[in-house]
């Protein structure tokens, strides 16, 4: 069992999901398990407990665990991992992680540390794969895709988030016959290679299907399942993969899992069947063009998938793929779930509120944050009952509970 998820089941329900540890929270599903975070805000938006600066460049979330919030960013010639006071926001410390990344569309990370009690992890956009102390920030290892694995940097870097499971992290430099690769969490050495699919923009996820563990990812050239222990090919579909950027993360619910991708592409729901001893199969239950995520990843809630569908917020049942309503009124953007609604963050700065499970679009509560030039493509984060929100080298956080 994933330690996370283990971890999870073992705390008080008092504590469960106070931190978002990693890509996409807790469970890696997008959704926050805090109560009391959703109430209507002012035109203003919620209190805003602090604003910090310092962050650098970059489109990479936060994570937050134990006290910590934790940022990639780049300045100069550098990418920096950096940990800020949960409390207070002031920076406690900073530590150089790989060199300067740029691209005419945004220079800087895009991935977001994984933390796991004294360590944390993290991708920078030109493929370095360190581990450091989480309380320190001191560097323990490194390990470089492009020089020790073939890799080539993608289009626009980097930007995957990696997996933790036991003893393994995961990772996807995208060489050849290194397109997975599992290391060893403390010591960066490799445990298995395997594929050749060049590297996405996707990041790996975890299952279990019968008796088999597997790590599931959306690659260059489609996603595929592997076995967690040895990385043997399991299975693969590549329908759902376009010719130029495979983004959103995979989603796992029982014994099924959701692709997305855009450019004209369109999602797939596969059901994965254990196929004899250590064998997993995966079939197609439906395709289409309903939910195309572009630069971010939908939510499940209730049998309902939350997301963008190009630049449309989109909701769409989970079971056979149709739509239920959708609405532009955020702009292209990216969703959180937490208590009973959608945190959507608009590339254009607004935020909104949205309530789930009405039928229809329900907004109950909006402001607007004033960018700085990029667009907010960070996605929004829920945790310890604040809203974190990043904007290239600043990081906002409004006070959900206040």
């Amino acid at each position: 069992m994933n330690p996370i998820r283990r971890s999870l089941l073992l705390m008080p329900s008092v504590l469960m999901a106070d931190d978002w540890p990693q890509w996409r929270g807790l469970l890696r599903d997008g959704k926050s398990r805090e109560k009391g975070v959703a109430k209507p805000w002012p035109a203003t938006g919620p209190a805003l407990g602090w604003k910090t600066e310092g962050l650098g460049e970059g489109y990479s979330a936060v994570s937050v665990s134990q006290g910590r919030v934790y940022a990639l960013g780049q300045r100069g010639g550098s990418q920096y991992l950096m940990a800020f006071d949960e409390a207070t926001g002031k920076k406690q410390w900073e530590t150089v992680a790989g060199g300067a990344y740029r691209e005419r569309r945004g220079d800087g990370p895009r991935g977001v540390p994984t933390v796991e009690g004294d360590r944390l992890w993290a991708v920078t956009a030109d493929g370095k794969l360190v581990s450091l102390e989480s309380k320190t920030g001191k560097l323990l290892w490194t390990v470089d895709f492009v020089k020790q694995h073939g890799g080539g940097v993608p289009h626009w870097g980097y930007s995957e988030s990696p997996l933790i499971d036991g003893k393994l992290v995961i990772a996807t430099p995208g060489g050849s016959g290194a397109s997975v690769v599992a290391f060893d969490k403390l010591t960066g050495q490799v445990v298995w290679r395997s594929q050749s699919d060049e590297a996405a923009y996707s990041s790996p996820v975890a299952a279990t299907i019968g008796p088999v563990r597997m790590v599931i990812v959306f690659t260059s050239s489609g996603v595929m399942g592997l076995r967690m222990d040895n990385g043997e090919l399991l299975w693969r579909y590549g329908k759902v993969a376009n010719g130029t950027a495979n983004v959103a993360t995979p989603i796992v619910h029982e014994n099924q899992v959701f692709v997305s991708s855009d450019y004209g592409t369109g999602c797939a729901l596969l059901k994965l069947e254990a196929s004899g001893p250590g064998s997993v199969k995966a079939s197609e239950v439906y395709f289409n063009r309903e939910m195309k995520n572009h630069h971010a990843s939908s939510v499940l809630v209730n049998g309902y998938l939350y997301g963008f569908s190009s630049s449309i917020l989109t909701a769409m049942k989970w079971e056979n793929g149709e739509v239920a309503w959708r609405d532009r009124a955020t702009g292209k953007g990216s969703v959180v779930y937490a208590d009973g609604h959608l945190v959507a963050l608009g590339e254009n700065g607004n935020v909104a509120l949205v309530q789930v499970g009405t039928g229809a679009y329900k907004e109950i509560s909006r402001f607007a944050i004033e960018l700085t030039g990029r667009p907010a493509w960070a996605p929004p984060v829920i945790a310890q009952g604040k809203l974190y929100i990043r904007d290239q080298d600043r990081l906002f956080a409004y006070l959900l509970r206040s």
